[in-house]
């Protein structure tokens, strides 16, 4: 789906995470839920803050596979690319910087893609669970 640049879009964009994996088996209240919508609301918080574009918007595609849930969120930003790895932690008083060492902290995996047919990239986090509680649904 695709949301607007806007903290507007980013909070859309975590409601209907937390939702369709609500409609997919994972309840509101399980971790998994729990943990894929915080991670959802940090990159689109990301693609929101440092890969925004004017006039253009950043899209959210969500995953289920039988142990997997996969999250990518891509904007048209190509030349700020976070680096992969353990990012470092910033500075005891400083306002920004935690949301990567979040998802870093919160995903099995991560990473730093080039946008799929379009400029920009996309960043992705992967949420392994347990097979009888992943309900396969359609990809959004």
């Amino acid at each position: 789906m695709a949301f607007t640049s806007t903290p507007r879009g980013a909070r859309r964009a975590r409601r209907l995470v937390s939702h369709r994996l609500h409609e997919w088996g994972h309840p509101y209240d399980s971790t998994p839920n729990e943990t894929l919508t915080l991670i959802a609301a940090e990159l689109a918080a990301n693609a929101v803050c440092h890969g925004r574009v004017p006039g253009r918007d950043f899209h959210l595609r969500l995953i289920a596979a039988p142990v997997l849930l996969r999250i990518e969120v891509s904007d048209t930003r190509g030349e700020w690319r976070p680096a992969v790895g353990t990012p470092r932690p910033p500075a005891p008083d400083a306002e920004s910087g935690r949301g990567l060492l979040l998802v870093e902290r919160l995903a099995n995996r991560w990473g730093v893609a080039p946008r799929e047919a379009a400029p920009g990239k996309c960043v992705w986090a992967e949420l392994d669970v347990p097979a009888h509680r992943t309900a396969s649904g359609p990809q959004a």
